[in-house]
């Protein structure tokens, strides 16, 4: 999918052709209209189509004719029935009169510039609409951070009582996330440095020196509640592992107590049950002997059971 922006000073209007200033926004583009937006604008097609590589790493190119600049960009992916975080690659080009994005999948990082919920964003200030993606993602991180901590308790809360592995491979899920997260976070702080640093890459004005340097201060940010939420999540995997461990122990002694328990009776009526040629049992010339059999049974089984709860065991 191909779409083109055009910055007013009042509004972002769609447009069709390719006028000075102008955003193109591609999402998995086909082999074609990369074609058309690369010959537009004299880029290498391979450099144009690396975003759409989900394992491309962040990096910034420099070119005669345009800069690269790839970061990662955390989404949302669902997976039996659940959802979780993955990150993807977001190219950003900056050509002689265009600004470009490519990306595999739309991002709603991007929606949050085409309808209007930016400040001061103008698809024909190139540096500035830069740093403004770099800076809404950084926040995008710390918002997805926190939605996988209060996760991270949902099932804390559920591991006290947890016999099965289920909750223990959502926890592990997490932990996976946060490892690709803290690698995704270093690489675009790495950019992020870098644009900071130099004075070749991009224009940047007294404004754009304040929105880098928030940038930078969210994603350092990010980085250290990664780190944070990655030991936690690491203690909570091995702690929460010996729980469930110790619940199905406990399980299993509580069925070992009730089979003890029912076995008493079990080995009454056995011995009741088999014939004698003289048949001279307990209680076996008494008229209510059934009933007295079923009494004794009861009764050791019912202090076998008090004796059991008095040691806590049960």
């Amino acid at each position: 999918m191909k779409q083109a922006f055009l910055s007013s000073m009042t509004s972002l209007e769609e447009v069709q052709n390719y006028p000075a200033g102008v955003w193109i926004n591609l999402v998995n583009p086909s082999q074609s209209e990369s074609m058309e937006v690369a010959e537009e604008y004299q880029i290498d097609i391979t450099d144009l189509r690396a975003p759409l590589d989900a394992e491309e790493t962040s990096r910034i190119v420099h070119e005669e004719n345009y800069k690269l600049i790839i970061v990662d960009i955390p989404i949302t992916e669902e997976r039996n029935n659940k959802t979780y975080y993955v990150t993807i690659p977001l190219g950003i080009i900056l050509a002689n009169d265009a600004i470009i994005t490519t990306c595999l999948e739309k991002l709603p990082l991007l929606d949050h510039f085409i309808h209007g919920r930016q400040r001061n964003f103008y698809t024909f200030m190139k540096s500035r609409f830069v740093f403004q993606i770099l800076y809404r993602n950084a926040q995008l991180y710390l918002s997805a951070l926190r939605s996988i901590d209060r996760k991270s308790e949902e099932i804390e809360s559920l591991l006290h009582e947890a016999t099965r592995n289920e909750e223990l491979i959502d926890l592990m899920e997490l932990e996976k996330t946060i490892v690709y997260f803290k690698a995704s976070l270093k690489m675009n702080e790495r950019i992020a440095k870098k644009l900071a640093n130099s004075t070749t890459i991009l224009r940047k004005y007294e404004e754009d020196e304040d929105l880098l340097d928030d940038t930078l201060v969210e994603t350092q940010q990010a980085i250290e509640m990664a780190d944070i939420y990655g030991n936690i999540l690491n203690s909570m995997t091995h702690a929460f592992a010996a729980v469930i461990s110790n619940n199905q122990n406990t399980i299993m002694k509580t069925l070992a107590l009730v089979t003890i328990v029912m076995s008493i009776p079990t080995m009454i009526f056995s011995a009741y049950g088999m014939n004698f040629k003289d048949n001279l049992l307990p209680f076996n010339d008494l008229p209510h002997a059934f009933w007295l059999v079923i009494l004794a049974a009861f009764a050791v089984s019912l202090s076998l059971t008090f004796y059991f709860i008095k040691k806590r065991w049960f």
